[in-house]
């Protein structure tokens, strides 16, 4: 009897706990819905677009993990941001654009010149656009410049002083510590571990960063020239002698129009809306007109083409289902299902990653060229990066399409195992004794690697590199020596993997989808995305139960620590590798 009692009150209690979750979910959900529909209110007439570019902006609209879900506000991503600028090009209830860029928005040099390329598109409406901004800087002044008109503060500045790149190196402090890094790696450019093994950059580290940043930059001042009607050599001249230090040397030198303050540049708005002096403006937010008028969603349409946002590390395991990483098991679970779905006639791999676990890439691949052979073309769009492991995931695509500035190549591996003996012996006084039954059987990060043990990982990493070279020559019709000699870890410009043969067409994601289209045959189909994001509520239920207090944990880090937080986060990388690595150095420069 007593175990009946016991049985009878789990499942009350069990009955209680799903009523009670669900109430809290309908209620969450009724919230949000009338709180969307709240925001959802029909833009006004005379109305501006104000773009701040204050948020980093992922592929996929919350896909990232900075996304809150305690804020009803999305963050918009860049295909949904750019088709948003598209319908407010032809709303009669838009009349222009106001940009007031912050000073650091984290945008990639690829994402950014999608959202210029958008901005200059709405221009062909005879739309006007006019930027403000307290102190410019560079990553904002590209934005800017697309404007008819430019305003800066009379004590605020204008960077433009061209491009650099930080590499930090923490050899000597893991020498200091104690912490001996064990680096097997494969390819002379692979510097991703770099920093761990030397103070300085290699000279084939030097010579790579040297060419792909002079690569991003000639397309920086290309596109301002076209703006802003500068000769390239005169930006040149402008930015190598920082001739620019006031906002005044900046209407000098034409890369701006005007100094003055905030209320100057509204009674200029004003005056292009025909408001009197007093009339308030109306603004609104692109996230907030991408509420108020959606995209139009056509289902008529059976055909679909599915469009699978990777962006992110790529990992074996532990990435969450809302937003940000690339979880091997998870994407080849998700490219399953959609080489299963008979609706389903093309994939699109939208890439934004600088790779990661090789294990998980190969997972993803496999599960690409298993649509394939099922019938279904694969096209590969490249973001602001698609390296190392996010090269490996697109290498079998039937074609693919990058941005001329897209970071791509990178193909090489590494293992790195961190040693503490040193530390645990000499710096704390712990000492360890070992019995085994077998030569290896006591590998770990308590005692350097011998000889043997170091020739074994270096074996091994060899052997996943040749596998690399292997899959990339397969899926680009080249022999092992032809990639091999392109690859070695070296980074590329999409525009010279073009060149090169890593890519086969300069374009967006349109470019891509509509490519697979006619690849696949069709003339009338619609676009679904992938993958598909827990809802606000599922989000702070985890956040509750602890499943996402390591996300949380890095989103404080992230607001505390600021711009040193890449720097955290890349000592976080090394201690969490699981396996050889396909990975990018973890920077990737952005125009901030």
């Amino acid at each position: 009897m007593k175990q009946f009692f016991k049985f009878a009150f789990a499942s009350c209690l069990g009955v209680f706990l799903f009523v009670v979750i669900f109430g809290i979910w309908g209620i969450g959900s009724a919230v949000r819905m009338a709180s969307n529909q709240s925001k959802a209110k029909p833009i006004k007439p005379n109305s501006i677009l104000e773009l701040d570019f204050s948020k980093s902006v992922p592929e996929l609209t919350d896909n990232t993990s900075e996304r809150d879900p305690f804020q009803q506000e999305s963050i918009l991503g860049l295909h949904a941001a750019t088709a948003a600028l598209a319908r407010a090009k032809n709303d009669p209830n838009i009349k222009g654009i106001l940009i007031k860029p912050q000073l650091g928005h984290g945008m990639g040099h690829a994402t950014a010149s999608s959202m210029r390329r958008a901005l200059e598109d709405f221009k062909k409406s005879g739309k006007f656009i006019v930027a403000y901004a307290d102190a410019l800087s560079q990553g904002g002044y590209y934005m800017a410049s697309v404007a008819d008109k430019i305003t800066v503060s009379p004590l605020g500045m204008v960077e433009f002083d061209g491009f650099a790149s930080d590499m930090p190196f923490f050899k000597d402090m893991l020498d200091k510590i104690g912490v001996k890094t064990q680096v097997y790696y494969a390819g002379q450019f692979k510097s991703a571990t770099e920093p761990f093994r030397f103070n300085a950059m290699s000279p084939q580290n030097r010579m790579q960063v040297r060419e792909y940043l002079g690569g991003l930059y000639d397309i920086f001042l290309a596109n301002i020239s076209k703006s802003r009607n500068i000769q390239v050599a005169d930006l040149y001249s402008i930015a190598n002698e920082m001739k620019v230090r006031t906002p005044q040397d900046g209407v000098k030198y034409k890369l701006i129009d005007a100094v003055g303050y905030y209320d100057e540049v509204l009674a200029d708005l004003r005056k292009r809306l025909a408001l009197k002096e007093d009339d308030k403006i109306a603004s609104v937010g692109l996230e907030t007109y991408d509420e108020s008028n959606p995209a139009k969603k056509d289902f008529k349409s059976n055909d679909k083409i599915a469009v699978v946002y990777a962006e992110g590390n790529i990992v074996l395991g532990g990435t969450s289902e809302d937003g940000g990483g690339i979880e091997g098991n998870r994407y080849a679970k998700i490219i399953r299902q959609l080489r299963m779905d008979k609706k389903v006639r093309a994939i699109v791999l939208r890439i934004n990653s600088g790779g990661g676990s090789a294990l998980a890439s190969d997972l993803i691949l496999r599960e690409l060229d298993l649509a394939k052979k099922a019938g279904k073309p694969v096209i590969a769009s490249f973001g602001d990066v698609a390296a190392s492991g996010g090269y490996f995931i697109a290498a079998h695509a039937d074609s693919i399409f990058a941005e001329n500035n897209t970071i791509t190549g990178s193909i090489g591996v590494f293992s790195l195992i961190p040693s503490f003996q040193k530390t645990l012996n000499e710096k704390m006084g712990i000492h360890f004794d070992t019995v085994k039954t077998a030569k290896y059987a006591a590998l770990s990060a308590v005692r350097d690697f011998s000889e043997d043990e170091g020739k074994i990982f270096q074996t091994m990493t060899d052997t996943i590199y040749e596998n690399f070279l292997s899959l990339v020559g397969s899926g680009r019709k080249m022999t092992r020596d032809q990639v091999h000699a392109i690859a070695q870890g070296r980074v590329w410009t999409g525009a010279k993997g073009l060149e090169i043969g890593l890519v086969d067409k300069i374009g967006n994601l349109d470019a891509a989808i509509a490519a697979a289209a006619a690849k696949a045959g069709l003339t009338d189909y619609r676009t679904t995305e992938y993958p598909k994001l827990k809802e606000p509520l599922e989000q702070i239920i985890d956040k509750f139960t602890g499943k996402k207090s390591n996300e949380t944990k890095q989103s404080f880090l992230k607001s505390e620590l600021g711009a040193m937080y890449p720097y955290y986060e890349q000592i976080r990388l090394m201690q969490t590798m699981q396996g050889i690595q396909a990975r990018m150095p973890f920077d990737i420069h952005h125009l901030n």
